[in-house]
């Protein structure tokens, strides 16, 4: 009989471990579950934010006359509402076309002949001429006797005007809402005479105002150099055919052999008069040394650029002694900023509107702790979360000045905010191709591309940013200031700038800082900009609608929520580390300057005349 054996069970010692391992799989199903009901509200708040996103997007892309004048202050409404002289003419309105056409259609009304209308006439070219010499004869200043005379270390803010008014008028309100605009001289230097731009000018109320007139504007000339002679050589003619005919200067084609055309040569020539003028001819600005601020008239200022200014000139002596031009607007052609899929910043878009109300950010800081605008490139709505990733983003914008040799878009459109859920265009800035069959100057098509932008949470810094590096004329020359000691460096150098064969004033500018000035011309460039460019059409490219509302609306968004965010008039200035830069190279010219009376006609516009 076999014998059985058992096993004799012995207890281990209670160590826990059974129990940590149901407390853990507790754990993580309640983890599972909490999770799962996070992602579910998540996506209820998703689609709630996706709706009031679409309300709020409609409200701040309202680009209509009315939306605009309501981010304007009921007292500058006036600089905003045409009051032309040919309207008031053709407004008697119908009633005089009536009065006229029953007049001449029925014999026996009387009483429409004997109604009288004071019909405005625009003056013919000797008037504007004669009334050019009286402008500048006279230097009149107006408003001196409210705002006392000017200061010798006041700034002086230096417009180009040519014919776009209705730009001009929203430059005008910005300026007027300026802190501290009262003790600048505001100097309007006009290429084209028009009533109604004199109009305007002359009801400017909040500072002291003064006109100057470039004298020698395709308008005053039309049919004889520095405007369009019968006899001058057609652009595209061959040199060989140019000498047989003989016509004007058909030994001197550009450098891309091609003749000069008078409506790109005038800016480089009213640029160089300007500055003349204002340094070295006006009574007024004889003992000044200050600042003088260059803008166009499609410009718009942020009410803090004159107090931003005052800072960055204080503190040149520590930030960057070498500076000697300070800029308030930039040209960037690239934008570094971290990328997130635009469902993961919903939450935090969210917060930013409790403060703000605003569908659009400011600051375009692309550091890694201050960063507040996400740009992701037209990505599909269904593309999944990412984690944060460099990337690069070109935004641009059209512009007066567009430039050869470069194949990425000139400008950066400063506007660097739009609604977050809606898809804002921005028209990419061209350049013109710069080669043996084609100069510079001539016309480029534009393209379009598409950005999204989202305001992260507000990350605000007391300290505002400035960085430092030589004078680059496709990113500095908007809203920049010299002194005279500045100026009077460059205008040593006026065979450089008036010979180089370049029809742009900025790159010629460049061209003189490079070969011929001692001191190099050095930037401070403010990060944050305040000043943007909002014209959306210029020498090279025009809209169908060259008067829209869309980039003003924009740009008043982006100031108002930098107003209600606290980043306007920074208490300090800090110093950034750029970026490596390249160096910049020597370059040929663009081109459109190969006429020698341009030549001789720009050199005698630096002959100092007081």
């Amino acid at each position: 009989m076999s014998k059985m054996r058992g096993r004799i069970l012995i207890p281990l010692p209670n160590t826990g471990a059974m129990g940590r391992k149901r407390n853990n799989f507790y754990m993580r199903s309640l983890f599972l579950l909490a999770l799962g009901i996070f992602g579910l509200l998540q996506y209820n708040n998703f689609n709630y934010l996706d709706s009031r996103d679409n309300v709020l997007g409609d409200a701040v892309t309202n680009d209509s006359d009315d939306a605009i004048l309501a981010m304007v202050p009921a007292t500058l409404h006036k600089y905003l509402t045409p009051h032309s002289r040919n309207h008031t003419a053709s407004g008697a309105g119908a009633l005089t076309g009536a009065a006229l056409l029953l007049n001449a259609s029925s014999p026996g009304a009387a009483t429409a002949s004997t109604i009288s209308f004071d019909v405005y006439h625009p003056p013919n070219i000797t008037e504007i001429k004669r009334q050019i010499v009286r402008y500048n004869d006279m230097q009149m200043v107006l408003n001196e006797d409210v705002f006392g005379p000017l200061q010798n270390d006041s700034v002086i803010i230096v417009v180009q005007v040519h014919t776009r008014i209705t730009y001009l008028r929203h430059l005008i309100v910005s300026l007027a809402q300026a802190r501290d605009i009262s003790k600048v001289l505001l100097v309007f230097s006009h290429d084209y005479y028009d009533d109604d731009i004199n109009d305007l000018v002359q009801q400017i109320d909040f500072c002291k105002v003064m006109q100057i007139f470039y004298p020698y504007s395709i308008q005053t000339h039309p049919n004889e150099y520095p405007g369009v002679d019968p006899n001058d050589c057609p652009r595209n003619i061959k040199k060989e055919q140019a000498l047989i005919t003989n016509c004007n200067n058909a030994m001197y084609p550009d450098l891309y052999g091609h003749y000069r055309e008078a409506k790109f040569t005038q800016t480089k020539h009213h640029w160089i008069w300007k500055a003349n003028r204002v340094f070295n001819e006006l009574e007024v600005t004889r003992y000044h040394t200050g600042l003088v601020l260059f803008l166009e008239e499609d410009h718009y200022v942020a009410e803090d650029f004159l107090y931003l200014l005052a800072m960055m000139q204080q503190r040149t002596k520590d930030l960057c002694p070498q500076c000697n031009v300070l800029s308030l607007g930039t040209y960037l052609k690239t934008f570094n900023y971290y990328t997130y899929h635009s469902k993961t910043n919903k939450k935090s878009y969210a917060s930013s509107l409790i403060s703000t109300n605003s569908l659009l950010g400011y600051n375009r800081n692309n550091n890694r702790n201050s960063v507040q605008l996400a740009v992701s490139s037209s990505y599909s709505s269904s593309s999944s979360a990412q984690s944060p990733q460099p990337s690069k983003v070109y935004v641009g914008d059209t512009s007066d000045h567009q430039r050869a040799s470069d194949s990425s878009s000139r400008r950066g459109n400063l506007i660097n905010t739009v609604t977050a859920t809606a898809t804002a265009t921005a028209t990419a800035a061209t350049s013109d191709t710069n080669n043996n069959e084609q100069s510079s100057h001539s016309s480029s098509k534009n393209g379009a591309q598409t950005w999204n932008y989202h305001v992260l949470p507000s990350l605000y810094s007391v300290y505002q940013k400035v960085e430092v590096m030589p004078w680059v004329s496709s990113k500095h020359n908007m809203g920049f200031a010299f002194n005279r000691t500045t100026w009077s460096n460059i205008r040593k150098c006026a065979r450089h700038f008036c010979t180089y064969d370049d029809y742009n004033w900025d790159w010629s500018l460049q061209h003189v800082s490079q070969q011929c000035l001692r001191r190099k011309l050095h930037a401070m460039i403010v990060k944050g900009p305040r000043v943007f460019h909002i014209g959306e059409c210029g020498v090279h490219h025009k809209n169908k609608n060259c008067e829209s509302n869309q980039v003003i609306s924009k740009v008043q968004h982006v100031l108002r929520i930098a107003r209600n965010s606290h980043q306007l008039f920074p208490r300090s200035l800090t110093l950034t580390v750029p970026s490596l830069m390249k160096k910049s190279k020597l370059r040929k010219g663009n081109g459109g300057w190969g006429d020698l009376r341009d030549h001789e006609l720009c050199l005698n516009m630096t002959l100092a005349t007081r």
